[in-house]
Protein backbone atom coordinates (compact mmCIF):
# COMPACT_ATOMS: atom_id res chain seq x y z
CA UNK A 1 0.00 0.00 0.00
CA UNK A 2 1.38 3.48 -0.96
CA UNK A 3 1.11 6.32 1.28
CA UNK A 4 2.03 9.91 0.28
CA UNK A 5 1.56 13.05 2.46
CA UNK A 6 3.12 16.36 2.27
CA UNK A 7 5.07 18.04 5.29
CA UNK A 8 6.74 20.90 4.97
CA UNK A 9 9.95 22.91 6.98
CA UNK A 10 10.18 26.39 7.21
CA UNK A 11 13.88 27.70 8.12
CA UNK A 12 13.96 31.77 9.42
CA UNK A 13 17.27 32.20 8.66
CA UNK A 14 19.36 35.39 8.84
CA UNK A 15 19.98 36.31 5.17
CA UNK A 16 16.47 34.54 3.93
CA UNK A 17 13.56 32.94 5.21
CA UNK A 18 12.24 29.52 3.27
CA UNK A 19 9.61 26.97 2.88
CA UNK A 20 10.41 23.95 1.82
CA UNK A 21 7.45 21.28 0.50
CA UNK A 22 8.48 17.54 0.78
CA UNK A 23 6.67 14.29 -0.64
CA UNK A 24 7.23 11.58 2.19
CA UNK A 25 6.50 8.78 0.28
CA UNK A 26 5.86 4.80 2.32
CA UNK A 27 5.28 1.09 0.93
CA UNK A 28 5.31 -1.53 2.96
CA UNK A 29 8.69 -2.89 3.03
CA UNK A 30 10.60 -0.33 1.66
CA UNK A 31 12.23 2.73 3.22
CA UNK A 32 10.73 5.78 3.40
CA UNK A 33 11.31 8.74 0.76
CA UNK A 34 11.74 11.80 0.73
CA UNK A 35 10.83 14.24 -2.49
CA UNK A 36 11.28 17.66 -2.22
CA UNK A 37 8.06 19.13 -4.04
CA UNK A 38 8.52 23.25 -3.90
CA UNK A 39 10.96 25.56 -2.35
CA UNK A 40 10.11 29.38 -1.87
CA UNK A 41 12.95 31.33 -0.68
CA UNK A 42 12.49 35.18 0.69
CA UNK A 43 15.34 36.93 1.43
CA UNK A 44 14.42 39.12 4.37
CA UNK A 45 17.95 39.70 5.59
CA UNK A 46 16.99 39.61 9.38
CA UNK A 47 20.56 39.89 10.84
CA UNK A 48 21.28 43.27 8.78
CA UNK A 49 18.66 44.23 11.44
CA UNK A 50 19.59 42.02 14.59
CA UNK A 51 23.46 42.00 14.61
CA UNK A 52 24.04 45.86 14.04
CA UNK A 53 20.94 47.18 16.24
CA UNK A 54 19.64 44.44 18.47
CA UNK A 55 16.62 43.92 17.26
CA UNK A 56 14.61 43.64 13.78
CA UNK A 57 13.16 46.12 12.68
CA UNK A 58 9.38 47.43 12.05
CA UNK A 59 9.61 46.67 8.29
CA UNK A 60 11.16 43.60 8.66
CA UNK A 61 8.47 42.82 11.19
CA UNK A 62 5.81 43.33 8.33
CA UNK A 63 7.74 41.32 5.80
CA UNK A 64 7.92 37.83 8.19
CA UNK A 65 4.24 38.74 9.02
CA UNK A 66 3.29 39.01 5.29
CA UNK A 67 6.10 36.00 4.65
CA UNK A 68 4.22 33.46 7.00
CA UNK A 69 0.84 34.39 6.06
CA UNK A 70 1.28 33.68 2.14
CA UNK A 71 3.51 30.05 3.54
CA UNK A 72 0.75 29.51 5.56
CA UNK A 73 -1.59 29.64 2.55
CA UNK A 74 0.88 27.79 -0.04
CA UNK A 75 0.50 25.05 2.51
CA UNK A 76 -2.69 24.72 2.60
CA UNK A 77 -3.39 24.85 -1.04
CA UNK A 78 -0.74 22.01 -1.24
CA UNK A 79 -2.44 19.96 1.34
CA UNK A 80 0.62 19.87 3.99
CA UNK A 81 -0.23 18.12 7.08
CA UNK A 82 2.54 18.52 9.42
CA UNK A 83 4.91 21.64 9.55
CA UNK A 84 7.39 23.01 11.52
CA UNK A 85 8.94 26.09 11.63
CA UNK A 86 12.45 27.13 12.89
CA UNK A 87 14.05 30.22 13.40
CA UNK A 88 18.33 30.78 13.89
CA UNK A 89 20.65 33.34 14.52
CA UNK A 90 19.02 36.57 14.13
CA UNK A 91 16.04 35.49 16.10
CA UNK A 92 17.75 34.00 18.45
CA UNK A 93 20.28 36.69 18.87
CA UNK A 94 17.35 39.69 18.67
CA UNK A 95 15.68 41.74 21.70
CA UNK A 96 12.31 41.22 20.40
CA UNK A 97 12.85 38.03 18.48
CA UNK A 98 10.06 36.78 21.01
CA UNK A 99 7.69 39.48 20.25
CA UNK A 100 7.94 38.95 16.71
CA UNK A 101 7.21 35.34 17.25
CA UNK A 102 4.03 35.93 18.92
CA UNK A 103 3.05 38.57 16.49
CA UNK A 104 3.17 35.69 13.67
CA UNK A 105 0.92 33.46 15.99
CA UNK A 106 -1.60 36.66 15.93
CA UNK A 107 -0.86 37.36 12.21
CA UNK A 108 -1.41 33.67 10.55
CA UNK A 109 -1.70 30.75 13.59
CA UNK A 110 2.27 29.33 12.72
CA UNK A 111 3.92 28.22 15.36
CA UNK A 112 7.84 29.51 15.17
CA UNK A 113 10.42 27.24 17.52
CA UNK A 114 13.79 29.53 18.52
CA UNK A 115 16.77 26.89 17.85
CA UNK A 116 19.77 27.28 19.95
CA UNK A 117 23.29 26.36 17.12
CA UNK A 118 23.86 23.10 18.88
CA UNK A 119 20.49 22.06 18.06
CA UNK A 120 20.44 23.31 14.72
CA UNK A 121 24.02 21.77 13.86
CA UNK A 122 22.02 18.48 15.30
CA UNK A 123 19.22 18.51 12.93
CA UNK A 124 21.17 19.20 10.09
CA UNK A 125 23.66 15.90 10.48
CA UNK A 126 20.79 14.05 10.69
CA UNK A 127 19.58 14.58 7.44
CA UNK A 128 20.09 12.14 5.60
CA UNK A 129 23.88 12.11 4.13
CA UNK A 130 24.65 8.25 3.72
CA UNK A 131 23.19 8.69 0.35
CA UNK A 132 26.10 11.22 -0.28
CA UNK A 133 29.16 9.64 1.80
CA UNK A 134 31.78 7.15 1.67
CA UNK A 135 30.81 5.18 4.83
CA UNK A 136 34.50 4.37 4.97
CA UNK A 137 35.74 8.30 4.90
CA UNK A 138 35.69 11.49 7.45
CA UNK A 139 34.21 14.55 6.69
CA UNK A 140 34.36 17.89 7.72
CA UNK A 141 30.07 18.91 7.19
CA UNK A 142 29.99 22.80 6.72
CA UNK A 143 26.52 24.77 6.88
CA UNK A 144 27.33 28.75 6.47
CA UNK A 145 24.82 30.31 7.27
CA UNK A 146 23.79 34.23 7.61
CA UNK A 147 24.73 34.24 11.27
CA UNK A 148 26.21 31.44 12.24
CA UNK A 149 27.73 28.41 11.14
CA UNK A 150 27.59 25.12 11.66
CA UNK A 151 30.75 22.07 11.50
CA UNK A 152 30.30 18.45 12.09
CA UNK A 153 33.08 16.12 11.89
CA UNK A 154 31.52 12.46 10.47
CA UNK A 155 33.85 9.80 10.70
CA UNK A 156 32.99 6.56 9.60
CA UNK A 157 29.25 7.81 9.08
CA UNK A 158 28.76 8.40 12.75
CA UNK A 159 28.99 12.20 14.21
CA UNK A 160 32.24 12.85 16.17
CA UNK A 161 31.85 16.19 16.71
CA UNK A 162 29.64 19.30 16.23
CA UNK A 163 30.20 22.92 16.81
CA UNK A 164 28.22 26.31 16.08
CA UNK A 165 30.70 29.49 15.57
CA UNK A 166 29.18 33.07 15.40
CA UNK A 167 31.04 33.31 11.94
CA UNK A 168 27.94 34.06 9.28
CA UNK A 169 27.91 35.67 6.04
CA UNK A 170 25.93 38.34 7.11
CA UNK A 171 27.66 38.82 10.65
CA UNK A 172 31.04 39.14 7.51
CA UNK A 173 29.55 41.62 5.96
CA UNK A 174 28.67 43.74 8.30
CA UNK A 175 32.58 43.72 9.61
CA UNK A 176 31.27 41.77 12.86
CA UNK A 177 32.73 38.79 13.15
CA UNK A 178 36.34 39.08 15.97
CA UNK A 179 39.81 37.96 15.14
CA UNK A 180 39.71 35.76 18.42
CA UNK A 181 36.15 33.58 16.85
CA UNK A 182 38.45 33.10 13.82
CA UNK A 183 41.09 31.24 15.67
CA UNK A 184 38.70 29.36 17.89
CA UNK A 185 37.21 27.82 15.06
CA UNK A 186 40.87 27.12 13.22
CA UNK A 187 41.88 25.69 16.66
CA UNK A 188 38.88 23.69 17.20
CA UNK A 189 38.82 22.31 13.38
CA UNK A 190 42.57 21.19 13.96
CA UNK A 191 41.79 19.66 17.24
CA UNK A 192 39.08 17.83 15.85
CA UNK A 193 40.50 17.16 12.31
CA UNK A 194 44.11 15.77 13.39
CA UNK A 195 43.70 12.39 13.96
CA UNK A 196 42.45 11.59 11.11
CA UNK A 197 44.83 10.58 8.07
CA UNK A 198 42.43 12.22 5.21
CA UNK A 199 39.30 14.50 5.72
CA UNK A 200 36.68 15.85 3.01
CA UNK A 201 34.62 18.48 3.42
CA UNK A 202 30.73 18.52 2.86
CA UNK A 203 29.14 22.33 2.38
CA UNK A 204 25.59 23.09 2.49
CA UNK A 205 24.03 26.54 2.06
CA UNK A 206 22.69 28.46 -0.60
CA UNK A 207 26.05 30.00 -1.84
CA UNK A 208 27.84 26.67 -2.21
CA UNK A 209 25.22 25.32 -3.76
CA UNK A 210 25.01 28.17 -6.15
CA UNK A 211 28.94 27.93 -6.89
CA UNK A 212 28.49 24.02 -7.71
CA UNK A 213 25.87 25.16 -10.52
CA UNK A 214 27.95 27.28 -12.04
CA UNK A 215 30.61 25.09 -12.11
CA UNK A 216 28.79 22.54 -14.01
CA UNK A 217 30.33 19.75 -12.48
CA UNK A 218 28.02 16.72 -12.33
CA UNK A 219 25.99 15.53 -8.98
CA UNK A 220 28.29 13.76 -6.61
CA UNK A 221 31.39 14.91 -8.13
CA UNK A 222 33.39 17.31 -5.60
CA UNK A 223 34.84 21.00 -6.07
CA UNK A 224 38.63 21.04 -5.82
CA UNK A 225 40.02 23.48 -3.47
CA UNK A 226 41.99 24.77 -6.47
CA UNK A 227 38.71 25.39 -8.18
CA UNK A 228 37.45 27.23 -4.70
CA UNK A 229 40.40 29.20 -4.46
CA UNK A 230 40.45 30.24 -8.31
CA UNK A 231 36.40 30.96 -8.08
CA UNK A 232 36.90 33.45 -5.18
CA UNK A 233 39.90 35.39 -6.76
CA UNK A 234 37.73 35.60 -9.60
CA UNK A 235 34.56 36.91 -7.50
CA UNK A 236 36.92 39.92 -6.08
CA UNK A 237 37.76 41.14 -9.03
CA UNK A 238 33.99 42.24 -10.03
CA UNK A 239 32.04 45.02 -7.98
CA UNK A 240 28.66 43.97 -6.84
CA UNK A 241 26.75 45.38 -9.40
CA UNK A 242 29.09 43.25 -12.19
CA UNK A 243 28.32 40.11 -10.09
CA UNK A 244 24.64 40.61 -10.51
CA UNK A 245 25.37 41.67 -14.21
CA UNK A 246 27.89 40.14 -15.77
CA UNK A 247 27.84 37.17 -13.54
CA UNK A 248 24.34 36.62 -13.30
CA UNK A 249 23.93 36.32 -9.19
CA UNK A 250 20.67 37.72 -6.96
CA UNK A 251 21.24 40.58 -5.59
CA UNK A 252 20.95 39.29 -2.45
CA UNK A 253 23.67 36.52 -2.91
CA UNK A 254 26.37 39.05 -5.12
CA UNK A 255 27.42 40.41 -1.69
CA UNK A 256 27.26 37.24 0.62
CA UNK A 257 28.70 34.57 -1.91
CA UNK A 258 32.09 36.52 -1.23
CA UNK A 259 32.22 35.81 2.66
CA UNK A 260 30.28 32.64 2.29
CA UNK A 261 33.53 31.45 -0.04
CA UNK A 262 36.06 32.52 2.87
CA UNK A 263 34.46 30.65 5.17
CA UNK A 264 34.37 27.25 3.20
CA UNK A 265 38.31 27.96 1.98
CA UNK A 266 38.82 28.58 5.94
CA UNK A 267 37.32 24.87 6.56
CA UNK A 268 39.14 22.97 3.88
CA UNK A 269 42.61 24.76 4.64
CA UNK A 270 42.23 24.32 8.04
CA UNK A 271 41.01 20.91 7.76
CA UNK A 272 43.39 19.89 5.24
CA UNK A 273 41.28 19.41 2.98
CA UNK A 274 41.64 18.93 -1.17
CA UNK A 275 37.89 18.51 -1.90
CA UNK A 276 34.28 19.74 -0.79
CA UNK A 277 30.93 17.66 -1.81
CA UNK A 278 28.37 19.62 -2.53
CA UNK A 279 24.84 17.17 -0.88
CA UNK A 280 22.12 20.28 -1.47
CA UNK A 281 20.50 19.38 1.93
CA UNK A 282 20.59 21.96 4.72
CA UNK A 283 18.27 22.70 7.80
CA UNK A 284 14.95 22.64 5.39
CA UNK A 285 15.69 19.22 4.82
CA UNK A 286 16.79 18.55 8.48
CA UNK A 287 13.49 19.45 9.66
CA UNK A 288 11.42 17.62 6.83
CA UNK A 289 13.14 14.52 8.52
CA UNK A 290 12.55 15.41 12.12
CA UNK A 291 8.99 15.92 11.65
CA UNK A 292 8.54 12.57 9.92
CA UNK A 293 11.11 10.45 12.98
CA UNK A 294 9.02 12.36 15.67
CA UNK A 295 5.74 11.24 13.95
CA UNK A 296 6.99 7.39 13.66
CA UNK A 297 8.40 7.33 17.55
CA UNK A 298 5.03 9.00 18.48
CA UNK A 299 2.86 6.45 16.86
CA UNK A 300 5.22 3.49 18.01
CA UNK A 301 5.14 4.64 21.50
Amino acid sequence: MLSIKKYAAIDIGSNAVRLLISNIIEEKGKPVIFKKNSLVRVPIRLGADVFIKNKISKENTKRILDTMLAFKLLMKSHKVVKYKACATSAMRESKNGKQVVDLVLEHSGLSIDIIEGEEEAAIIAATDLNKYIDPNKTYLYVDVGGGSTEFTIIHRGKQAASRSFKIGTVRLLNDMVKKETWQELQEWIGLHAKGYHKIDVIGSGGNINKIFKVSGKSIGKPLSYFYMTSYYNMLQTYSYEERITELSLNQDRADVIIPAMRIYLSAMKWSGAKNIYVPKIGLADGIIKSIYYDTVSSNTQ
